[in-house]
């Protein structure tokens, strides 16, 4: 007895300690927290720095409440109206001498949100006030932001090679084949190529169209908007033969961006830092290359969005659109209807604007969107959609409702198609010599059945299902664009368009940001668009989410004048494990597809490199164990 009671005061011992630490910890995180607001710091006079350790998109998901002790720089997802919101603010303030971006993590965005952002800048510069980038190595989507500034910085041991869009997809239909699994495909949509990886080797004639066009158009626009910004800059040269420049730069292909305009100086951190303090001050206390900076989250707290006026209803319908509930980052049916009906049901709304940032998903989902949409209409509160950089397939099924229709020339939107995919194992098992049986009373008992594989009675009845919902989505489109069903057919079968061609096929209304989305929006309720305010629809995050969003922010609002990004090397890395994470996430989408999806293939690559997303942080725990 004295060994057991002696083991359970040790026991007690133990939990009463690992208590301890846990209150320690939990008040150290708050109090770090509430010294770390961003907004109770003043802001000095100097360079607001945009240090983008990450992807801007449109809606962030929730941090991890203690990612931020793991002691592992996380990449960080930036709101884009937080972003556009600091830059317009600083335009016209005094206190700020010069814009500073630091892309050297920059994990890039979609190109009709890098656009509006770019134009930002542009707009900054036009006050005469200096914008400075530095990059050891800028990827596209960073040199689309660069090019706008007044000097380009490059570290002299780095440089910059333009890609363009486009590349690999990986297709599984060998490995399917070996391995006998059956992917039965339910689609409509000869464009609809989201099942190809499944059931093809390559690219089918059709998709490969598409995307030409597609990437044809999106690359264009970059082209020429480097071309309006940094007229000088031999961007053409270098995209058409980059080895004959940097060979005959010697292999320097810093020197050779020098030589071509793409850059305006070379130069390390310190050196670059020096150039800043050179006009905006420094602290002689501080290393040398430090200057006056103007942390992006206490500036961001400093300008809070505007409460006066009118309320205009702003949802954010941004990523996968999935069935059930959840917090940003994903579309939650349940989730977003529910903050519909609430905003229509809590607060004065006098009209509704629809923001879409999403590639598709499921169509049940979008089912449960669009009809919580209707409910603002039914109370006549005039819709009006803007679209962010994408708005595809069960992102366009959302936009229906809506009076007009915003988009960018950049926007990808389109994509009108459904499908349904269902993996069987029945030729797998057999390999390893399990067979099936069994009793059915019906042709559809047990179906579907992954073990024994589908009937010919379920395959109809799925594709008619499918055929279906294919006709009711053209319906849906129809009746909002003022078309008849076969003039949208022809548009349709899936195919994805970049903005400009969506307008010239009345897909969509008029070019426009979500700023002139809430100004129509306003002048369809009879307000006036200066004196209303966006009232966004969102779930409030939790105490640990705010918690773990504060520490975040205390650490992006510290000098880190000695971290250092990658250089073209780095990124060709980045990319391999870019691709491993790919084949996680499209092994999972077969696996765990539960529902009929719109959902659009192409859209994938043209968004933010996505480091932080679930399939990569999969990617680095495998990789972290075997060693690579």
């Amino acid at each position: 007895m004295k060994l057991v009671r002696g083991a359970w005061k040790l026991l007690v011992a133990i939990k009463d300690g690992l208590v301890l630490v846990a209150m320690l910890l939990f008040f150290g995180l708050l109090f770090a927290a509430l010294n770390a607001r961003p907004g109770t710091k003043a802001i000095p006079t100097g360079a607001l720095v945009l240090d983008l350790k990450g992807t801007i998109v449109e809606q962030p998901e929730e941090q991890a409440p203690f990612a931020a002790l793991s002691g592992q720089q996380m990449p960080r997802q930036y709101r884009a109206r937080d972003v556009l919101r600091a830059i317009e603010e600083a335009r016209t303030d005094d206190r700020v001498k010069a814009l500073v971006l630091d892309l050297d993590s920059f994990g890039g965005g979609y190109p009709a949100t890098l656009n509006e952002i770019a134009e930002a800048i542009r707009r900054f510069r036009d006050t005469k006030k200096p914008v400075l980038a530095y990059a050891t190595a800028y990827t596209d989507a960073g040199y689309r932001l660069a090019a706008n500034a007044s000097e380009i910085w490059v570290n002299p041991l780095g440089g910059t090679l333009f890609t363009g869009p486009g590349g690999s997809q990986l297709y599984y239909k060998g490995l399917i084949d070996k391995l006998g699994v059956n992917t039965h495909v339910y689609r409509v949509g000869k464009f609809k190529s989201f099942v190809e990886p499944y059931t093809r080797a390559d690219q089918s004639p059709e998709a490969r169209e598409a995307s030409q066009q597609l990437l044809g158009s999106l690359f264009g626009q970059w082209q020429e908007a480097i071309a309006k910004a940094r007229p000088k800059a031999q961007v053409a040269q270098f995209l058409a033969s980059p080895d004959r420049l940097i060979v005959a730069a010697n292999g320097d292909i810093a020197r050779a961006n020098l030589a071509a305009g793409i850059v305006d100086k070379l130069g390390d951190r310190t050196a670059f830092g020096r150039r800043v303090a050179a006009l905006v001050g420094s602290d002689a206390r501080k290393p040398a290359g430090n200057f006056t900076r103007i942390g992006y989250d206490s500036w961001i707290g400093a300008h809070p969005l505007s409460r006066s006026g009118d309320s205009i209803g702003v949802v954010t319908i941004a990523g996968d659109i999935v069935d059930g509930e959840g917090g940003p980052g994903s579309a939650h049916g349940d989730t977003i209807a529910r903050l519909i009906l609430d905003g229509l049901a809590k607060k004065d709304l006098k009209a509704l604007v629809v923001r879409v940032d999403s590639p598709g998903g499921s169509v049940l989902a979008s089912e449960r969107i669009r009809l919580a949409i209707l409910e603002a209409k039914k109370k006549g509160l005039p819709i009006v959609v803007s679209m962010g950089g994408l708005a595809a397939s069960g992102g366009y099924w959302v936009s229906t409702p809506g009076d007009v229709i915003f988009a960018e020339p950049a926007t990808i939107t389109g994509s009108i198609g459904i499908f349904g995919i269902i993996p069987t194992f029945e030729k797998t098992l057999a390999k390893l010599g399990i067979t099936t049986d069994g009793v059915k009373a019906t042709p559809l008992s047990g179906q579907p059945d992954v073990f024994a594989g589908t009937t010919p009675q379920l395959d109809t009845i799925l594709q008619a299902g499918i055929e279906n919902g294919y006709r009711q989505f053209l319906g849906r489109v129809a009746q909002s664009r003022g078309m008849t069903p076969q003039r949208v057919d022809k548009i349709a079968q899936g195919r994805v368009w970049d903005g400009g061609t969506a307008r010239q096929l009345k897909l969509v209304d008029r070019f426009g940001g979500v700023q002139d989305a809430i100004a129509e929006a306003a002048k369809r309720a009879k307000l006036d668009p200066a004196k209303v305010h966006a009232e966004y629809l969102e779930k409030e995050p939790g105490f640990a989410a705010q918690l773990a969003a504060s520490f975040a922010d205390k650490n992006d609002d510290d000098v880190a004048e000695g971290a250092t990004g990658g250089d073209v090397f780095a990124r060709i890395a980045a990319e391999r494990r870019g691709l491993l994470a790919q084949a996680l996430g499209d092994v999972k989408r077969l696996a765990t597809a539960g529902s009929v999806q719109a959902r659009c293939l192409e859209c994938g690559g043209l968004g933010p490199s996505d480091t932080a997303g679930a399939d990569a942080r999969l990617l680095d725990l495998i990789l972290t164990r075997i060693g690579l």
